[in-house]
């Protein structure tokens, strides 16, 4: 039996999961991140910490698979996105902590860049809006604020990289400096039509091109992993940002398609082929996961200088700031719950939400309203009103939030010709609410589909590592793999839904004074 692992880097754990070429996990090890908090707005994490956490779930979810390392064909990373670091190539040693994605300290170098004029300039090259959640103006403040690094940088003793160019290092034992094209495309520093590092935005920033790694397509050969690591030499052969991972887990590989991902927050992408749409409705473009267009002759040698590159692929993107999160505060805030699946339960108590309507706008709202100073509201109470309506309403404010998205990924798609979404695929911890997933089939008037593996993120990475070694052949093999567990079909009249997405956005207007 040959066997895949996937290597998942996240915000809050890291995690190794073993697949079989079915698609089924066969086990699963994490361990949880320490979450560095230096002063307000600033997250910071431990690099070595993640590496050695990393690490040590591979070898324990080898250990529970009962397999041994010479038994898997290859190695899928994913990892969060955006969090950046940059460590001295002859010691291995990074020279600050991991900035997380959340990060914030970074928005005057954002400010500056607006004021210069070069947001339309950015947005056009890379598809993205100018915010210090991305990388590039992150890895300047590590450039001028820890002594001595620019001088380093300027003479190439430094490397930069999101958390799969750091895990493919050590994997390597510092033989390979890679990253895949969806993570490159999150820096605001990569050319996304060109699929390459644009040296008019890196002169922007006054970063040294030496510093970045190669960008290659998300599914071609990145490096072995060292052999007295893990037991045995092993390909690394697919790398992706975690949303990018989850997109080609649910098997959207068509323009489109969409995915949403209920977590502490929601992430929705949807796939629009080789076009590249810059949103007018506050979505972001990004580059999906791509796959090298000559996957055998990329697999040819090691240490790859690169793979060739084919046509980019992209993806809309819009993200809900507090999407699980308000169930956290149902708990721990009001206590309305003791625990969090206790809320459907509550929720269900009453038939609806009584004309309440919960915003959880608490650290302000996301796509596509883009509105940080807005603020968390309750409105529509009456005498009547319960906790249990406040809890169906806080639940139901993550499918309105989630609805908000699509609607302006289908305004968007519209004006660029392409296909309307036929129905969302969902994933995260969130979606096995039914109650929630019912409510969102029902605003949306499409099908909301449950898969039967959620672990899409770690999926979607062990699916491209399987294409660039053979496991796989195409797409259209892992189409066939794919499999619904639930499909929650819509109920709700469309005007009645309709009515209801009204008196949302009648809310979210009233978060900001």
């Amino acid at each position: 039996m040959t066997y895949l692992l996937a290597l998942d880097q996240g915000t809050s754990s890291c995690r190794s999961i073993v697949f079989d070429p079915s698609g089924k996990l066969l086990a699963m090890a994490q361990k949880e991140l320490t979450q560095i908090y230096p002063q307000p707005g600033w997250v910071e994490h431990d690099a070595l910490e993640i590496w050695r956490l990393q690490l040590a779930t591979a070898r324990e979810a080898l250990a529970q698979a009962g397999i041994t390392a010479a038994q898997v064909k290859a190695v899928g990373i994913t990892n969060q996105r955006e969090t950046t670091l940059v460590w001295n190539r002859k010691t291995g040693r990074p020279i600050h902590n991991a900035i997380v994605w959340q990060d914030r300290r970074a928005e005057p170098t954002c400010a500056e860049l607006r004021a210069r004029g070069l947001a339309e300039t950015i947005r056009s090259k890379t598809g993205l809006l100018v915010d210090a959640y991305f990388s590039g103006t992150k890895l300047k403040w590590i450039l001028d604020h820890v002594p001595g690094a620019r001088a380093l940088a300027e003479s190439g003793e430094l490397a930069f990289g999101t958390m799969d160019s750091w895990l493919i290092w050590q994997l390597t034992e510092g033989r390979v400096h890679v990253t895949d094209v969806s993570n490159a495309s999150r820096t605001m520093l990569f050319n996304v039509h060109r699929n390459q590092w644009d040296t008019e935005l890196l002169a922007a920033l006054d970063i040294p091109a030496n510093l970045m790694p190669v960008a290659q397509p998300s599914a071609s050969l990145f490096g072995e992993v060292a052999p007295a690591l893990l037991g045995h030499a092993i390909p690394i052969g697919g790398v992706a940002g975690d949303q990018q991972s989850a997109l080609f887990g649910q098997a959207c590989f068509k323009a489109g398609m969409a995915k949403n991902t209920y977590g502490t927050g929601c992430f929705m992408l949807m796939h629009t082929g080789t076009s590249f749409q810059t949103s007018g409705n506050g979505l972001i473009t990004t580059s999906a996961a791509q796959i090298a267009p000559t996957p055998a002759a990329a697999r040819a040698a090691l240490p790859l200088e690169g793979a060739p590159s084919g046509m980019p692929e992209f993806a809309l993107e819009g993200s809900v700031f507090v999407g699980g999160a308000v169930v956290q505060w149902l708990r721990d805030g009001l206590q309305a719950i003791q625990s969090s699946a206790q809320v459907q339960g509550l929720a269900e108590s009453v038939p609806d939400s009584g004309g309440v309507m919960v915003v959880p706008a608490f650290t302000g709202l996301g796509a596509p309203y883009w509105k940080p100073e807005a603020r968390g509201s309750i409105t529509g109470l009456t005498r009547g009103s319960t906790l249990a309506h406040i809890a169906r309403a806080s639940l139901e404010s993550i499918a309105y939030q989630s609805a908000a998205l699509l609607l302006a990924m289908g305004r968007d798609a519209a004006s660029a010709g392409v296909a309307t979404v036929s129905e969302l695929r969902v994933d995260g911890g969130a979606c096995v609410n039914d109650l929630l997933m019912q409510f969102q089939a029902d605003l949306l008037g499409i099908p909301v589909v449950r898969p039967l593996v959620t672990e899409t993120t770690a999926l979607g990475a062990a699916y491209l590592a399987g294409l660039t070694t053979g496991v796989y052949q195409s797409t259209a093999e892992l189409s066939d793999l794919w499999r619904a567990e639930r499909r929650f079909i819509p109920t709700m009249e469309r005007t009645r839904a309709q009515e209801l997405m009204a008196r949302w956005e009648h809310a979210v207007a009233q978060t900001v004074l």
